[in-house]
């Protein structure tokens, strides 16, 4: 009797060991089959058929899709100050020039007697004009006197002092319609060294008719404008003065020749209609050249100020004298980067000293009389 208990006893454990053993191995193999699905399921993702994929654009390269022509933009530090200054400054009756006191000035006759030119003069050594203006000026009437064979031109005013333009408005006659106006001390465009008049020595009276017409037509070609005429009296201020050449550069000159702008309007369509920040104006002149030109207000609060300018394009910077600086860009003449717009070096005391001997020097050779017409 106690032997057939121990061996049902054993009978009984052994069958618990077999049951625990089927389910130990139905355990692992349901844990195996889960990590396998698992694994499988970890692989690429088919396409669903309700998957819409034609409106989703394939990962492009951002290098490969940038325009190799297109003008990427760094930045210049300009000294807040020359807003005052360059060819485009904008002076008139409610916009005064404030002098550098550093004008790249020129003898007018002096130039032409080292470059052996006798077909157009000036009333003497003492008239004077900014660097720029007269070489596009000398090469405007040596393309003039090749075509007339005219050599009666002579500059009949150019660059003068305030000192020189207070003495002509304090002797004028206000009251005398005939007479010339004469604009206030610091308010005349010939305070700038870019505004010249032309006279002939025959009858000592330019209308910009006869011969003359081509260089009223023409001049824009060489960077100048007629500064006053009859059409824009009611802008400008000032009678129409066809013997009035004002200087603002080729790009400039050809844009508002052909819009028919006065230098006020096209102050006024660069500043309010072309910022920086927004579109630019970009044209072509008749010889097929592209140009960009837009505005950028002054930092008035700073001694600097940092403006946008092309990197790897010829550009200009010129101040419009009133807030800001205007760049003119030359699309097509594509430069080294940093090597666009030389920058000169801040001048020393010594060297300021200098430029204010010279300019005092030019009050005195200006200081006599002047045969101009105009204001």
């Amino acid at each position: 009797m106690p032997k057939k208990k121990l061996s049902h006893a054993k009978s009984i454990q052994r069958t618990k060991t077999i049951v625990d053993l089927f389910v130990s191995l139905l355990i692992v193999g349901t844990l195996g089959y889960l990590i396998k699905d698992s694994y499988d399921r970890s692989g690429t993702v088919g396409q669903t058929q309700y998957a819409d994929l034609s409106q989703v654009d394939e990962p492009t390269d951002p290098a490969a899709s940038l325009d190799p022509d297109a003008i990427m933009f760094s930045t210049a530090q300009v000294s807040t100050k020359d807003k005052f200054h360059g060819d485009l400054i904008l002076v008139n009756n409610n916009h005064e020039y404030f002098s550098s006191g550093d004008e790249d000035l020129v003898s007018i006759m002096e130039m032409n007697d080292a470059n052996g030119v006798d077909y157009f003069t000036a009333v003497d050594y003492t008239y004077t004009i900014m660097r720029p203006a007269y070489d596009a000026m000398a090469q405007m009437i040596k393309d003039f006197y090749n075509k007339y064979s005219n050599d009666t031109l002579i500059i009949y005013g150019s660059y003068r002092t305030k000192d020189f333009q207070t003495e002509l408005y304090e002797n004028n006659d206000p009251d005398d319609e005939d007479a010339p106006l004469v604009a206030k001390p610091g308010f005349s465009e010939h305070e700038t060294g870019y505004a010249f008049d032309f006279s002939e020595t025959e009858n000592y009276d330019y209308d910009g008719t006869g011969d003359f017409e081509w260089l009223n037509t023409n001049c824009y070609k060489y960077g100048f404008v007629v500064r006053y005429t009859k059409d824009k009296e009611s802008i400008t201020e000032i009678r129409n003065e066809p013997w009035h050449f004002r200087y603002v550069g080729k790009p400039h000159a050809y844009y508002m020749t052909k819009n028919n702008l006065c230098l006020e309007e096209y102050t006024d369509l660069i500043r309010n209609e072309h910022p920086y920040d927004g579109t630019h104006l970009e044209f072509s002149d008749e010889d097929g050249k592209n140009y960009e030109v837009y505005f950028y207000p002054s930092n008035d609060a700073e001694e600097f100020t940092s403006v946008p300018v092309p990197s790897g394009r010829k550009y200009d910077i010129s101040g419009n004298n009133i807030d800001g600086f205007v760049v003119t860009v030359y699309t097509d003449e594509k430069v080294d980067p940093g090597s666009e717009h030389p920058t000169e070096a801040p001048k020393t005391e010594d060297e300021n000293s200098d430029s204010e001997s010279d300019t005092d020097n030019n009050d005195d050779e200006q200081s006599g009389e002047d045969y101009s017409e105009d204001e």
